[in-house]
């Protein structure tokens, strides 16, 4: 499904994020940069240890912040990794942090020059966070940078299976409807 915010087109689909093909591929990663399981340890796998390397190098990354490495091996020229808060119930500041998480990623992705980036679904899975909280907050944290910096091409959410695809729909036609009534 996609969207058109500005001149971005903002996209949603139900896949593999190490296939991607945009310039950049965001990583759900721990703040210790050390690997893991789900899209973080497929990112590492399908890319190589090149990433691995560059990530000990930056030895790692704050809750909400972002840091940047080659893509190794993967489609996309770089991997975007950010860490996305471990959900305690919501009332730790997880919301801020993980709209920090995509906010700070494409700031990064900005001050770099990508124009395009694809997106996981960050903290819903070993880290908790509920999903249609958290699609909710990624897709109107993702549209409001959007509509405030232009200058992407392509930004959007590879999401894996089909309940997460379609929460993250629902949410994304729900923002972006109200966009446009508002």
């Amino acid at each position: 499904m996609e969207f058109t915010i500005g001149r971005t087109v903002f996209f949603l689909e139900e896949g593999d994020l190490t296939h991607q093909e945009t310039e950049a591929i965001v990583n759900a990663a721990n703040s210790r940069l050390a690997g893991g399981g789900g899209v973080d340890g497929a990112i590492h796998r399908a890319g190589g240890p090149v990433i691995m390397e560059e990530c000990r190098r930056i030895g790692g990354c704050p809750t909400g912040q972002a840091v940047i490495t080659t893509g190794g091996k993967l489609k996309a020229r770089y991997v975007i990794h950010t860490v996305g808060p471990i959900y305690q119930g919501g009332n730790r500041g997880e919301a801020g942090l993980l709209a920090g998480a995509y906010q700070e990623s494409l700031k990064l992705a900005h001050k770099k020059g990508i124009r395009s980036v694809a997106f996981p679904s960050l903290s819903t899975g070993a880290y908790g966070y509920p999903l249609e909280e958290a699609a909710r907050i990624a897709v109107k944290t993702v549209a409001a940078y959007l509509r405030e910096n232009p200058g992407f091409d392509r930004v959007g959410f590879v999401l894996f299976g089909n309940q997460a695809y379609q929460t993250y729909v629902q949410a994304a036609v729900k923002e972006l409807t109200m966009e446009k009534k508002g």
